[in-house]
């Protein structure tokens, strides 16, 4: 059975309190997900001329199998649709679906509009059959259906009622307080698609964590359409993911969502974190790069003999990898396993596992880890064969910062310029950065110095970065740096350990170059 999957990123996504979009940002969206193959894209909420404009734009775009939608309210108490200024922009914006709200509760028509619940009735009515005759496929949002369900059962089903009698294509039940368990979602879900059959979608808030589980009980009741967004961004708690929730419907229970592009769901969902500026969850099921992630000794021999052992799916199926953590519960299996990609005819017996497995050992002597610094490991095990490649060579390197002794408290106070001469190939530069902290200014002169001749590196970002105290005490210790990174699509991790946080950082960040220049000069 086909699903259609209804993206309310651009909208419901932009109501989270960290995010916010550009126009520009808007449109590279919603072409990654067509390329993903998404039924629809709420692609904003439409109320003023502006916004009309902006769906023009989107028009222009050349969509193989996405349809946007402009979503707006109903008319207000005591207004008709046709005088409305706001019903009025949708029926004439450039775009053939539009997704109108309404309320399905009476305690919210009583206290939020105002009113009664048959102007609410006539309001829902009149909106929805003005917009049918202006040509348009309209999607009924429910607003709060679910608590409004279980206040006035009746009252409820009549709003859906009106709504489809008024030619509403597909009545949306909402959870929109997000406070519903998944067996209340999926008894009150049958009711309505027994009573009005496949027209039914659902729009689930995560504000009990359980935004996901709902949204499968409400499909297995019957719904037809399924909302949600990137990562579950959204109001307060956020929404259903729809990162999670597609793999689930499409493997798990047969259902086809995106088919055979299910495959490039965790470079979309990377992207499009990227693209809002999000700093991506590596937790995150299916998609996440923890998600086949294996550490102990046990579940890696169990995996590398049969990958069924410990992976309840193919990372393959959703476009991630798997991964083997080298640690110290880690012997030569695990690492003739991430040796593979470099020298695929090793084995566990293979002197050069041995000697790459010495190797990492002696550097967790002095303190490093590459548990989450996969990045460095790879760098590791290429020195240790001699493979490793020197991109650069540094020749001079200083850190500076200006300190106002008069606002030290205050968060720009203390500004750091970097300046760094490398070679490469015999040919010499030097480049100087302001930052904010020396290892901003680092980042900044390292990749500027570097950039001419390895112009790649401009893609390249650093998104995270974490310290530890890893031996000594107070000022004393030594510290273990690890640094995110990031270019656009994939993720890696480094590690520098030094009694000099500074010096710590270089070595994190200068791995983080070399690990990329690695990958792209490998592609």
């Amino acid at each position: 059975m086909k699903l259609e999957i209804y993206d309310s990123t651009l909208r419901e996504g932009e109501q989270s309190a960290t995010v916010s979009f550009s126009r520009g940002d808007k449109l590279k969206i919603i072409k990654a997900l067509d390329n993903l193959g998404v039924s629809y894209v709420e692609a904003g909420m439409v109320t003023s001329k502006e916004d009309t404009e902006f769906f023009k734009e989107i028009s222009a775009l050349d969509l193989k199998c996405t349809r946007p939608v402009a979503f707006g309210a109903t008319c207000r108490p005591c207004e008709s649709a046709k005088d409305s200024p706001s019903v009025n922009l949708l029926a004439e914006t450039k775009c053939d679906t539009v997704c109108i709200f309404g309320k399905s509760w009476d305690y919210q028509v009583s206290t939020v509009l105002g009113t009664t619940k048959k102007e609410n009735l006539r309001m829902i009515a009149d909106t929805v059959s003005f917009l049918k005759s202006a040509g348009k496929t309209v999607f009924f949002d429910a607003e709060h259906f679910f608590d409004g369900y279980s206040d006035d059962a009746i009252y409820a089903m009549e709003v859906l009622s009106t709504a489809r009698e008024a030619g509403a294509d597909r009545l949306i039940l909402c959870d929109t307080n997000g406070g519903m368990l998944p067996d209340v979602i999926g008894l009150a879900t049958a009711a309505v698609c027994e009573r009005f059959g496949k027209c039914i979608g659902i729009h689930c808030h995560n504000d009990l964590g359980m935004a996901e589980a709902c949204t499968v009980s409400a499909v297995l009741s019957g719904c037809v359409q399924v909302q949600g967004t990137v990562s579950g961004i959204g109001e307060r708690c956020g929404n259903a993911n729809m990162n999670t929730l597609i793999p689930i419907l499409q493997l798990k229970l047969g259902f086809d969502c995106i088919g055979e592009k299910l495959s490039s769901l965790t470079s979309t969902a990377r992207y499009i974190n990227e693209t809002a500026n999000r700093v991506f969850d590596e937790r995150e099921p299916f998609v996440g790069g923890y998600a086949f992630t294996h550490k102990a000794g046990m579940h890696i021999d169990g995996v590398m003999k049969s990958p069924r052992t410990f992976e309840h799916i193919s990372p393959e199926a959703v476009g991630n990898l798997r991964n083997i953590i080298i640690s110290s519960l880690s012997g030569r299996s695990a690492m003739a396993d991430k040796m593979a990609g470099m020298m695929p005819h090793l084995d566990r017996n293979s002197p050069e596992v041995t000697k790459a497995l010495i190797a990492v050992r002696e550097k967790e002597a002095l303190g490093y880890t590459y548990e989450d610094a996969e990045g460095s490991l790879a760098l590791v095990i290429k020195d240790s064969l001699g493979l490793r490649k020197n991109y650069f060579d540094l020749l001079h390197f200083k850190v500076m910062t200006d300190e106002d002794a008069k606002a030290l408290d205050a968060l720009d106070a203390m500004r750091s310029s970097a300046m760094i001469k490398v070679s490469v190939n015999g040919k010499e530069k030097l480049s100087a950065a302001e930052g904010n902290g020396p290892v901003n200014a680092m980042d900044k002169a390292l990749r500027q110095v570097l950039s001419s001749f390895y112009p790649v590196i401009d893609k390249m970002k650093l998104c995270d970065y974490k310290v530890r105290v890893s031996s000594g005490g107070a000022t004393a210790s030594t510290v273990r740096v690890v640094i995110e990174s990031t270019d656009g699509l994939s993720v890696w991790r480094t590690v520098g350990v030094s009694p000099d946080i500074i010096n710590a950082s270089w070595q994190a960040l200068r791995d983080s170059v070399e690990y990329m220049l690695d990958n792209y000069e490998s592609k």
